[in-house]
């Protein structure tokens, strides 16, 4: 049996709990672990990088399915593309699809703290109302009207 780390050490080394390494291999994030006689998983050096990536990957907004998919090079051959170029292109049109929605959102609530809307019912019941439910409560005028 090669040596290796402990549990507790490794998940220290990588900033996670304990139960978040377990997960992650039960998920088939991280390869299953030789145990010690008594019982102890011993991972390799190898796994609090791989534990790094998996963190790293979440903070850019990926899934843990799609982190599966990002290391799993049978998956790229499969498809055929770049793996992470491919998935971070995906991944940030979907950032870029966010920040713009977001960015409108922002937009309305500037319009409401200037229309100095202070009650959600007297401004939705006001023409003058900036937020999104104005159509709702005041239907436009027919057209050709």
């Amino acid at each position: 049996m090669t040596a290796g780390l402990r549990a507790g050490q490794v998940a220290a080394a990588a900033g996670v709990g304990r139960e978040t390494l377990r997960y992650y291999e039960r998920r088939g994030l991280l390869e299953p672990t030789e145990r010690t006689l008594g019982g102890h998983r011993l991972y390799p050096a190898a796994a609090v990088t791989r534990l790094r990536t998996i963190k790293a990957a979440q903070r850019l907004g990926f899934t843990l399915e799609e982190i599966a998919e990002l290391t799993d090079p049978r998956a790229h051959r499969r498809r055929g593309d770049g793996g992470l170029q491919s998935g971070a292109r995906a991944k940030l049109d979907q950032v870029e699809t966010r920040i713009a929605d977001l960015q409108a959102v922002a937009g309305l609530l500037r319009d409401a703290v200037s229309a100095g809307c202070d009650d959600l019912d007297v401004c939705a019941a006001t023409p003058a109302c900036p937020l999104p439910f104005l159509e709702a409560t005041h239907p436009a005028e027919p057209r050709g009207a």
